[in-house]
């Protein structure tokens, strides 16, 4: 578990921001997140799938400010008491603020490139009663900027390269509200109700350049499109949970009951300049993209535990997701009669996804030795209707199906040694879906030279995952090493077709298999009383099956990635921390990622009684930290770079009010879990 306060150099900043200090985790500059090499993570927010945005997890991760956050569970081999869903699990815990009697705080940061956020904290608590209530802004820019270089191996026209830049700045408003109470009906049992609010208005100005070029790499045709995106959204969440303590110690029942809704709209317009070498001929006519979201999800879950024996536990519990779905595309033609339909880039598709669950877990200790198996059943189904329009421009509807159904168990051991020491096997059976957007055929043709599209053909993919861990404790050190290895079957990524005139499509597809086999090592060391670090490492190597149908030979390759903490008090009420990361070279079937590093550091000021402090950090100093890759194919060469920029330095206030109650009732304490990999990241 990993704490945010723990974190200096993201205050001020984003869900992403804060996860990139994460020990294990690595966050790319589109907000795509990684763990040991694998982006099949899943992201909950308070144990639940998020509607912000549509669900796309990179702009959730954009829209949650690291303030509104209270700790990142990280479980890399989830038990069966949690989803089968993904390669892992990043639960991000936000605030509820249940410290005795009245409590609050104010946060104002401003930053640099326009970049400014604030946020209230307030909670009341007594014998009988817990009332909180969380709110935060965040008003800033992000530039961005980029290339693709295409290389056509085997042209159809005179066009053998094809050289795209695009900047783009991103203007963002989001307001986040989440407010709720609990009631301690009974020393044994709490009522809780809670709702959250996100509202989100994105405004984006991209310019891409293009310049198509013979084989001697003489200009053919140049081009000049402006996208402009208007992205304006809101979704909110209410929440039921009651539990309820019996007389024997540990046994427990928990109850939770959540709806959700989001909707938004992404409303884009494409603007184009053409101009062939020696001949100007008219602009095309501006494209238009609108594009309307409409999601609902409930969840309905039930949690027992009982003891059994001096050191036994049974754990069982039942689990219902249903997300239901809209996303409509309408395309058109901005000419000087008006807007005209584009039928087929025009098309409907509505989704119900659920998901059934149960589970049953008994965990055991034999002296030293500790034993957990359990199974979770799932039976889930996707049923969708994609509506679109055929070349006469007559709508017709495609069902889509995706069935699944699966057992999964999971087997945790632990042996305890002499002098701390400890012993961890674990083996888990996982499953992920393909997404809707992945199987929804509707085409995104903000890219003039890469469309990319869904397959309504996908299945899911299977996991099966092996890890064998040792964990030591000195006086001063702490050491965590694990040995895994992971196995995908019928691997879902997403595949560029030959190009055609020019136009790459990009679809999901299903690969046959990929293995990953790595070592992780982590170590908080306090060295002296003034200093302290935590360090982590990764060494891995990934397999991936040839796929001939698509030009992709079978490869393999050894990647890494390591990232460092340091923590310094040398001042009384003064803190400094520096942070920095390295991601090598990684291969990953069509792509080849290219190395990234990055540093970060921070500070805070702690003033006299502890009630305001003044904080300021900076992220990715050097501008270091980019996405690029080199995608081959026996058709095409693809060179692609982005980088982003957001605020450079951040300077935060904070002031903390209130008085705690003597009476009052106190937090209760989570019990640890034996299948979290991050106890105490520091």
């Amino acid at each position: 578990m990993f704490a945010v306060n723990q974190s200096l150099v993201s205050q001020g900043g984003t869900a992403a921001d804060l996860l990139q200090n994460v020990p294990t985790l690595q966050i790319d500059v589109n907000g795509n997140v990684s763990l040991r090499g694998s982006t099949g993570v899943k992201v909950l927010i308070d144990g639940k799938p998020s509607l912000i945005a549509g669900g796309d997890v990179t702009q959730i991760l954009q829209s949650i400010p690291a303030s509104s956050i209270e700790t990142v569970e990280v479980i890399a081999n989830p038990s069966a008491k949690y989803d089968a869903e993904g390669q892992g699990i990043i639960n991000i815990v936000l605030k509820k603020n249940s410290k005795p009697g009245f409590n609050g705080s104010v946060a104002l940061a401003t930053g640099t490139r326009k970049n400014y956020n604030g946020s209230a904290n307030l909670s009341y608590q007594t014998n009988k009663v817990n009332l909180y209530g969380n709110y935060s802004l965040r008003d800033g820019d992000t530039y961005s900027n980029g290339f693709q270089y295409l290389t056509f191996l085997k042209p159809t026209d005179a066009t053998v390269f094809s050289n795209q830049l695009f900047p783009s700045t991103t203007s963002n408003k989001i307001q986040n509200l989440k407010t709720g109470i609990d009631y301690f009906i009974s020393p044994k049992s709490t009522l809780s109700v809670s709702g959250s609010l996100n509202v989100r208005n994105t405004h984006r100005d991209e310019l891409l350049d293009l310049d198509y070029q013979d084989a001697n790499r003489v200009p053919i045709q140049s081009s000049h499109q402006n996208n402009t995106t208007n992205n304006n959204g809101k979704s909110y969440e209410l929440d039921l949970d009651y539990s309820q303590h019996f007389k024997k110690p540990k046994e427990e029942l928990t109850f939770n009951f959540a709806y959700s809704h989001g909707t938004s709209r992404n409303l884009q317009v494409y603007q184009s300049h053409s101009n062939i070498i020696n001949e100007r001929g008219p602009d095309p006519d501006p494209l238009e993209s609108d594009i309307w979201n409409d999601g609902t999800n409930y969840n309905i879950q039930a949690d027992y535990i009982l003891p059994t024996g001096k050191t036994g536990q049974i754990s069982a519990g039942y689990r219902s997701q249903i997300s239901l779905g809209n996303n409509n595309q309408n395309a058109y033609n901005l000419g000087s009669a008006g807007a005209e339909p584009i039928y087929s880039f025009t098309n409907l598709f509505g989704s119900n996804q659920q998901v059934h669950a149960i589970y049953l877990n008994y965990r055991n200790q034999v002296k030293n030795f500790s034993y957990e198996v359990g199974l979770r059943g799932e039976d889930t189904h996707l049923n969708a209707i994609y509506q679109g329009y055929d070349t006469n421009n007559s709508l017709y509807s495609t069902p889509i199906s995706v069935p699944s159904k699966g057992l999964y168990p999971n087997v945790f051991l632990t042996q305890k040694l002499q002098n701390n020491q400890q012993l961890q096997f674990s083996f888990t059976n996982r499953v992920t879906r393909p997404t809707p957007r992945e199987l929804n055929p509707s085409t995104d043709f903000s890219d003039p030279t890469n469309y990319e599209t869904g397959n309504p053909h996908l299945i899911p993919e299977s996991i099966n995952s092996l890890e064998l861990g040792y964990n030591k404790i000195w006086q001063n050190i702490s050491f965590t090493s694990s040995l895994y290895y992971s196995r995908l079957n019928n691997v879902i990524k997403h595949i560029e077709s030959d190009p055609v005139d020019g136009l790459i499509i990009t679809t999901a597809q299903n690969l046959k298999h990929s293995t990953t086999t790595g070592l992780e090592l982590i170590g908080h060391f306090t060295l002296i009383k003034a200093w302290d670090f935590t360090a982590n490492a990764n060494i891995f190597e990934r397999k991936n099956d040839a796929a001939p149908q698509y030009g992709i030979a079978a490869n393999s390759g050894l990647s890494w990635n390591a990232n460092i903490t340091n923590n310094v008090s040398l001042v009384k009420n003064l803190s400094v921390q520096i942070r920095a990361d390295y991601r090598a070279a990684d291969i990953i079937v069509q792509d080849r990622n290219r190395p990234a590093f990055g540093l970060d550091a921070g500070a805070r000021y702690d003033f006299p009684g502890n009630k305001a402090s003044l904080s300021f950090n900076s992220i990715d100093i050097f501008n270091s930290r980019k996405w690029a890759f080199l995608r081959s194919s026996d058709d095409l060469l693809l060179d692609f770079e982005r980088r982003r920029i957001s605020s450079r330095g951040t300077f935060t206030f904070t002031y903390r009010f209130g008085k705690s109650g003597v009476n009052s009732k106190p937090p209760k304490k989570k019990e640890d879990r034996p299948d979290k990999r991050i106890d105490d990241a520091s």
